[in-house]
């Protein structure tokens, strides 16, 4: 179909996703082709001992990256997009919003980043032998009541971004499965109503007497109608009033379960990597784990399909920030180059001229608290050998490396007590843009083949927006067997195989790696050296 024709008849999809750093939004024909894109940039802040993003700035960011969105498709096909053919809407997963009855928020949202339930997340771990990591939504739930917060006895509903955004657009408190599965365990019918009965007596016990049932949102899973875009919804969304309610909702997921079909991840023995402001990888699995870590998150495909996930709160933001410091640089010798430029130039330079093993120089990314490698306060920090030259090449190696050590950390106790086998992993985010350089890092990192399609850099957005499409294309297929011939089946993909050189020179900046946490631990009032 003309894809002016496709905008004006609605035969499209929209996928919003409320990322760390950026909302991005993404429509799609009826090909899952890309027709335009709308982002808006912002930053979390760090207030009151919580990272937080302000209900405005979320209000705000919303509708200037749907605004984006629409002056894009007016410069490329010179239309107003009034209608959709279904959309959904996406966002970093697990964090606390806590509204009392007359939907106002009790408390600033507290989002993923934050490190400050252990208790909470230690005592559910223990009494329901299921790992609770400190960023899902029970653990902060149970850490206010715990802390007897003053918000409390007020509370009516607890849901994440993701989840708020789709009430204000639709008016229904809904979750897909993949997001439930951050705010509290699940099975294929929604929440664990064995554990949330053990919940609620923690909860009672500590003088919050809701039932989970009740304070958290419904969940559906993929392929399921999750109501309709409202008149005020369509005003709120979109201020110049031209687009038109009605549209179907799909159910609102996180952005670990975007990624996961992005990649198109979603079938038992499958995996994906997913690099951004925070990096996560996700073996999907055929029976659950034997164990509990509690360096592994035990989440759900959009589908309900158990997924180990290895969360790593640290990134690409300190590769990012040594990036545009030398983009600086170039500016000052009166060379000025793009971001794109710089990112190829440093990245190929690096993989060209660096090291395997870095030349000695260790990085660690850690601007937040990093649970996966014991780290409890952001400490960003590199260090190198006496005998390390400190060449380009060497120091940009060394900070991609970053990117990986963490996760690689998390991932090698499920491989060894687990017995699970990475066979293949697929990989997607901007990171891996620049063709053949992370990609071969993590490659060697995990000594498995890593794939990137052509579509890896489109991210979440797109994964939201092909799960609108599932909802009304899918024609009773499930969602592996639909996104495997109706999306991915001619999808080109680059493939990374480890080598043998890089496999031991990741093994060997591992071993330093690991030797200088302890020192890390002291930078913010950790461990002490002895």
């Amino acid at each position: 179909m003309d894809k002016k024709l496709a905008i004006v008849q609605g035969k499209t999809f929209l996928g919003i996703e409320l990322g760390s750093t950026r909302i991005k939004a993404v429509l799609i024909g009826e090909d899952f082709t890309v027709l335009a894109k709308g982002s808006h940039c912002w930053e979390n802040k760090l207030e009151n001992g919580y990272w937080t993003y302000a209900l405005d700035d979320i209000h705000k960011g919303l509708k200037a990256c749907y605004t984006d969105l629409c002056n894009d498709i007016r410069k490329r096909y010179d239309k107003q997009l009034t209608t959709i053919g279904a959309m959904g809407i996406s966002a970093m997963m697990h964090g606390y919003l806590a509204f009392d009855a007359n939907d106002i928020l009790l408390t600033p949202f507290r989002t993923w980043r934050n490190t400050t339930t252990a208790e909470a997340a230690a005592k559910l771990t223990d009494a329901l032998h299921f790992n609770i990591p400190q960023r899902w939504s029970i653990a902060h739930l149970y850490q206010a009541v715990l802390n007897k917060e003053a918000h409390i006895p007020q509370i009516a509903h607890v849901t994440t971004l993701a989840g708020y955004i789709h009430y204000l657009l639709t008016g229904r408190r809904v979750v897909g499965i993949g997001e439930a599965s951050g705010i509290f365990p699940v099975d294929q019918c929604g929440y664990r109503a064995d554990l949330a009965a053990i919940a609620d007596r923690m909860l009672a016990e500590a003088g919050f007497h809701l039932s989970l049932m009740e304070v958290f949102p419904q969940v559906q899973a993929a392929g399921e109608q999750a109501g309709v875009l409202t008149a005020e919804g369509a005003a709120f969304l979109d201020e110049s009033g031209c687009l038109q309610a009605g549209v179907p909702f799909c159910p609102p997921e996180g952005d670990a379960g975007t990624g996961m079909v992005a990649s198109n991840a979603v079938t038992a023995g499958s995996g994906n990597i997913s690099c951004g402001t925070s990096v996560f990888a996700m073996p999907v699995l055929y029976q659950p784990l034997k164990g509990v870590y509690p360096e592994i998150d035990i989440v759900a495909t959009p589908d309900g399909t158990p997924v180990a996930m290895v969360h790593c709160n640290n990134g690409c933001s300190e590769l990012d920030a040594f990036v545009r410091m030398f983009a600086d640089f170039s500016a000052l010798t009166g060379h000025p180059v793009s971001m794109d430029t710089a990112y190829e130039t440093l990245y190929r330079h690096a993989m060209e001229h660096g090291n395997p093993d870095a030349d000695g120089i260790t990085a660690y990314n850690f601007l937040s608290a990093e649970p996966v490698a014991g780290i409890e306060n952001g400490s960003p920090a590199y260090y190198h050998l006496p005998q390390s030259h400190m060449l380009l090449g060497d120091f940009m190696r060394a900070q991609l490396m970053s990117v990986f050590a963490a996760l690689r950390m998390g991932l090698q106790k499920l491989l060894e007590n687990e017995n699970i086998k990475l066979d293949a992993i697929t990989a997607h985010g901007g990171l891996f843009t620049v063709r053949g350089t992370a990609q071969q890092i993590l490659a060697d990192a995990l000594g498995t083949t890593v794939s990137v399609h052509k579509t890896a850099s489109e991210g979440g957005p797109w994964g939201m927006a092909l799960l609108a499409a599932y909802m009304l294309c899918g024609e009773g297929k499930s969602l592996p067997k639909w996104l495997q011939t109706a999306v991915f089946a001619d999808t080109p993909c680059i493939t990374a195989t480890p080598t043998e050189r890089g496999m031991t020179g990741y093994q060997t900046y591992m071993q330093r790696y690991e030797a200088g946490l302890t020192a890390i631990r002291c930078l913010n009032g950790g461990d002490t050296l002895a």
